[in-house]
């Protein structure tokens, strides 16, 4: 894949020296269709759920949630997930538990930042991040749009997948961006949107769709 492609894929930066997280966000940010950063484990989880990235690039030590702990849970979250550790300390012990967690590279700093981005261009065509995992043993398939239980197709209709896409591409959905993304602003009653939210719900999971008071709706990994 050339470097051109690397325009369709999402990168997230968990790293907590912040004159580190800059100078890679400028010298190779660009290049991607999003380069979010985040400054700890907890953020990153945070920014992980609400932007969906096809790589993760993280620091190894971080307070509160080291990186190893974080990658845990993406995986968690998403199997297909990439992720790169970086540390400033070549520990065979922490490298041998980032390849158990399934971290495909390891980079010691100081490193060549060319390098990184090299290895990212090189690896691209794995960067097709395509299963979530949800609540209640869901998982959601990206590219063939199909939502399934214990590996059990659940049929929704084309709204129905349209929804879950939005929650999954925003932390919070509004109930009038919901009117205006799923009825094309339409005028519908709120009670319409409750009731539709409510039957999806029937037919999946009542903890999948979290309601957020005054705010909106929030999907539950």
């Amino acid at each position: 894949m050339s470097i051109e492609n690397l325009k369709k894929i999402k990168v997230l930066l968990v790293e907590d020296e912040y004159n580190l997280a800059i100078l890679f966000k400028n010298a190779i940010g660009d290049n991607f269709a999003n380069f979010i950063l985040a400054s700890n484990g907890e953020e990153g989880i945070e920014k992980f759920k609400q932007y969906m990235p096809n790589l993760v690039i993280t620091d190894i030590m971080m307070p509160n949630l080291t990186g190893l702990e974080m990658a845990k849970e993406l995986k968690r979250i998403n199997p297909d997930v990439k992720i790169i550790i970086l540390s400033a300390y070549s520990d065979i012990d922490k490298l041998l538990n980032a390849i158990d967690i399934g971290v495909i590279k390891y980079f010691i700093k100081p490193f060549d930042l060319d390098e990184v981005l090299d290895y990212i261009i090189y690896i691209s065509d794995k960067l097709k991040s395509n299963k979530i995992k949800l609540v209640d043993n869901f998982c959601f398939n990206t590219i063939t749009q199909e939502l399934f239980k214990n590996n059990n197709k659940i049929n929704l209709s084309n709204r129905e997948t349209k929804f879950i896409n939005l929650l999954l591409q925003n932390n919070i959905v509004s109930t009038d961006c919901i009117k205006k993304e799923l009825w094309n602003n339409i005028d519908i009653s709120n009670e319409r949107v409750r009731t539709f939210i409510k039957r999806l719900r029937i037919k999946t999971s009542k903890k999948m769709i979290k309601n957020i008071k005054s705010e909106g709706y929030q999907i539950v990994f």
